[in-house]
């Protein structure tokens, strides 16, 4: 199939050029291999392509029947190569990004600034939703790559850290008094507890160190935003499990005051995860890069 197909181009710079000489020159094959190429087309096909003149070749009733569908054949042709092209430059295609509200408005913007800058014609599609819920997208084809709160466990996903994070609890002006020294755990659990919805990730990693910890919790409020845990806090609704990073406007101006532990909750990270043991594509593979080098 693909000798046939190098014939049909021969013929059509022959058709286009009306002549053998010129078409080798743009070819540049030697006349009597394009006049072997042209000859092969006819006997494979059983009809003349060309009548041969003293001023070059014309083609006949059949050839400009073939030649019409070969413009037509090799347009298209070509057009799907320039569209591979754009692909492997990322000039053109598609990136679908599974993050949650908190990392996309927290560390996920400037990375999206930079990379539509360098590759506007890259269409990027955001699917909101919990770690569970990005993990999913990712397994089930939705999303290309997703960025959550680790730690994950899938043996089908490849996690990559890429922020350090920290899990603190926060106070507003009522409960300030607090921040002057470090508290215990067991004092921590009289306070009013303000945590995310059980389905989060963050909730479910402080919960777990609490609960080894042996002190179960019962917050007072459940909420499905970090923002809002933040601005619960703010106004003196109880004390908050927030992030510390994704939480610093709050703490510099001084609406709220980090509480600090006699026993730190360990660190833990935020990552980049995509299928393992599947290719990426040339922009998912690039957008995965400008994150991870950092």
């Amino acid at each position: 199939m693909i000798g046939k197909l190098d014939l049909y181009r021969v013929f059509n710079v022959v058709s286009r050029k009306k002549s053998i000489s010129r078409a080798a020159e743009e070819l540049y094959m030697t006349q009597s291999a394009v006049s072997q190429a042209i000859s092969k087309l006819e006997k494979e096909l059983e009809v003349q392509l060309f009548y041969r003149t003293s001023k070059g070749v014309v083609l006949t009733q059949q050839g400009s029947l073939l030649n019409e569908h070969i413009k037509s054949a090799l347009g298209i042709i070509n057009a799907a190569e320039d569209k591979i092209l754009e692909f492997k430059t990322l000039k053109t295609g598609q990136l679908r990004i599974g993050v949650g509200d908190t990392i996309s408005r927290y560390f996920l913007l400037p990375y999206l600034e930079e990379f539509h800058t360098r590759y506007s014609g890259i269409k990027l599609k955001i699917l909101n939703g919990t770690t569970l819920e990005i993990c999913n997208y990712i397994k089930s084809g939705k999303a290309d790559v997703g960025l959550c709160n680790l730690p994950i466990y899938d043996e089908h996903l490849k996690v990559i850290p890429c922020k350090e994070i920290q899990d603190i609890f926060v106070c507003g002006e009522k409960y300030k008094k607090i921040t002057e020294a470090p508290i215990s755990l067991e004092n921590l659990m009289e306070l009013p507890l303000i945590f995310l919805e059980r389905n989060s990730n963050s909730r479910m990693y402080v919960e777990n160190f609490l609960k080894k910890k042996g002190y179960p919790i019962s917050p007072v409020f459940e909420l499905g935003s970090h923002d809002l845990a933040l601005e619960f806090a703010k106004i003196n609704l109880g004390i908050s499990c927030v992030i510390k990073e994704f939480s610093k406007d709050y703490l510099e101006r001084g609406d709220l005051y980090e509480i600090k532990l006699e026993e730190q909750i360990p660190k833990r990270s935020i990552g980049i995860c995509f299928l393992d043991h599947v290719p990426l594509s040339n922009a998912a593979k690039e957008f995965v890069e400008s994150i991870n080098k950092v």
